[in-house]
């Protein structure tokens, strides 16, 4: 998968899923663990989560 300039996998099934490829390699765990934790903080990962909650409720 591409990285982006930070060197920041994002997930374009899974919106909000940022993995950063440079933390990991390095076994910098803080950094992967922030980098995961901002994604999961964006707007895209809200509406991701907002789309699932309203499939699940339809009948």
């Amino acid at each position: 998968m591409p990285v982006d300039a930070e060197g920041v996998v994002r997930s374009q099934v899974f919106p909000g899923l940022w993995l950063n490829r440079t933390a990991m390699l390095e076994g910098d765990l803080a950094q992967a663990l922030a980098t995961l934790e901002k994604g999961l903080a964006s707007e895209e990962h809200a509406i991701f989560c907002q789309t699932l909650r309203q499939r699940s409720a339809t009948p």
